[in-house]
């Protein structure tokens, strides 16, 4: 994904422009094309590489130069800044502070520096579809060692290094995968859940677009530790730019022999694919997603069977997100006690998480589990861009709990977030500042969860329209407030236990958080103290 140099006897400067999604929204491609005629214009060798985005989402367009001390950053660049760029001679400058957009070396740009990147260790820094690129920072060294392992070692392996899912429950990855590989069975499957429909998450998207090797690399060595010869990469429709490098990436894969009929000469076969998602939020469900994967509407289906023993086209199935398989090759390649040795508690590893909503400096954090949302709000987030006091954060989409200040010293891990009653799921991060209204957000997940409801279960289709209808009274009626307002944690309380999946188990927790941590916003000011369980979140 690069342009040739103009003919020169110098060697061509290296500039480096995202063709992440995020980046084209914000004319990366007019920059590429602005720096591309102004070069040529000033007779200037260079090579420009469309790489993907460092995640520092408020400097893009970001344009980084190859220099001898590294690469030199600056941004975000628009094409009325290119002129004055070449001016300033950034193409030639090995410290870059001459020009009011330079962001002096990028690696050590502190929102960058401070990161521990394990799963993004590539993206920003290679050509997505080279994988020459790939394998000169890793890539396929994961591989290579499963190859030379037997299905149990691998397991065994990816088990030792305490990967958990990186979507909602958290469950082990070993253990899934060890299920799959103890089923008996002539057919087994692989499958990405790479339906990101979560509002403020795009980890999964920007692996896609800037790394897709990992994800292809962790998907085989998936098949190879149970023996599924198969797998599907189910992507939102949404995300034309992802499915289209997939689509190339899986090509070139093939076409150099990690995937196939036998993986670099192995004889052991694993083929891949990508499907586009049906547009609708319940697919990320992994059952509704398989039922869509199958040709079907997208609509849960009830637990047990478990999808490790019947799940695509009633085989033993893998389902993990994008996250969770592109964590799997940096394991192989440097062993279980390497990944382990970040985290904390039963939280090993690192997540990336998501900065979105009212935040100055949104983008990506991948952090090892253990730092306080307080700090990645603040430290890194730099508060909210309106300036305002941060009121609440809603942690893990639309379906995750609203936390006020009094919470954002927790640790960012799976268990101390469930003992407040909320959740990581996928690490997606909402800033809400003070002019927030807390019965209009708790108003829209019930609203939202009436609108992608899949409709099979009573508590989830009809709880939810109910409980848009409880809290418009809530909110108009002072004299019926109190039974209202009991009536809606009955019906919170009914939707916890009695949905079939966690799209109607779930949308209690914005409800309830914003309920019992805002009762301004609800035109009352009750006691919280006396609820139990999960009505205290």
């Amino acid at each position: 994904m690069s342009t040739a140099p103009v003919t020169s006897s110098q060697p061509a400067i290296q500039i480096y422009i995202p063709c992440d999604a995020t980046a084209l929204a914000l004319n990366a491609d007019a920059v590429a094309a602005a720096i591309a005629n102004e070069a040529n214009l000033r007779k200037i060798n260079i090579q420009i590489i469309r790489n993907g985005s460092r995640g520092m989402l408020w400097l893009e367009p970001l344009v980084e130069v190859a220099t001898a001390q590294g690469r030199m950053a600056y941004g975000p660049v628009t094409e009325a800044d290119v002129a004055s760029l070449f001016d300033a001679n950034f193409h030639l400058a090995t410290s870059n502070k001459a020009h009011p957009l330079a962001q002096g070396p990028t690696e050590a740009i502190p929102y960058l520096a401070q990161q521990e990147r394990l799963t993004f260790a590539r993206v920003g820094v290679t050509d997505p579809l080279s994988l020459t690129d790939y394998m000169a920072h890793e890539g396929y060294a994961g591989l290579r060692t499963a190859l030379s392992m037997d299905g149990a070692a691998i397991v065994k392996t990816v088990t030792d290094s305490g990967l958990r899912g990186r979507g909602g429950a958290a469950f082990p990855t070993g253990v899934k995968w060890q299920t799959v590989l103890g089923a008996s069975a002539t057919q087994k499957y692989v499958v990405c859940n790479a339906d990101e429909g979560d509002s403020g998450t795009f980890a999964d998207r920007m692996i896609m677009e800037g790394d897709p090797f990992v994800l292809i690399e962790g998907m085989t060595i998936a098949g190879l530790a149970v023996g599924a010869t198969q797998g599907y990469i189910y992507v939102r429709s949404e995300y034309p730019h992802a499915i289209a490098t997939l689509n190339r990436a899986i090509q070139l894969a093939y076409g150099q022999g990690f995937l196939g009929s036998s993986i670099l000469g192995s004889g052991k076969t694993f083929d891949l694919e990508v499907r586009k998602a049906a547009g609708a939020y319940i697919c990320g469900e992994e059952t509704a997603m398989l039922e869509s994967i199958e040709g079907k509407r997208g609509i849960v289906r009830a637990k047990p069977p478990l999808p490790a023993l019947e799940g695509l086209f009633g085989q033993p199935t893998i389902i993990n997100n994008v996250l969770s398989l592109a964590s799997v090759p940096i394991i192989l390649a440097r062993g279980a006690v390497f990944y382990q040795n970040y985290g904390m508690g039963r939280s090993r590893g690192t997540l990336p998480f998501q900065l979105a909503g009212n935040i100055k400096r949104g983008g990506l954090v991948e952090k090892a589990f253990g730092l306080t949302l307080r700090q990645l709000v603040m430290d890194f987030g730099g508060g909210t861009a309106s300036g305002r006091p941060i009121k609440a954060i809603q942690v893990g989409g639309p379906l995750g709990a609203y936390l006020p200040e009094s919470q954002w010293d927790t640790p960012l891990d799976y268990e101390a977030f469930a003992s407040l009653w909320a959740v990581l799921g996928h690490g997606g991060v909402v800033v809400h500042d003070d002019s927030a209204d807390m019965a209009k957000l708790a108003r829209y997940a019930m609203h939202f969860c009436a609108i992608e409801s899949c409709g099979k279960c009573t508590p989830c289709r009809i709880g939810s329209t109910r409980g848009v209808e409880v809290i418009d009274k809530i909110i108009a009626n002072s004299s019926e407030r109190p039974q209202q307002i009991a009536l809606l944690r009955d019906l919170c309380d009914t939707m916890l236990h009695g949905s079939l999946c966690a799209m109607g188990g779930m949308t209690p927790y914005p409800v309830l958080s914003a309920l019992n941590h805002f009762p301004q916003d609800f035109g009352a000011t009750f006691d919280t103290t006396s609820v139990t369980g999960q009505q205290a979140a």
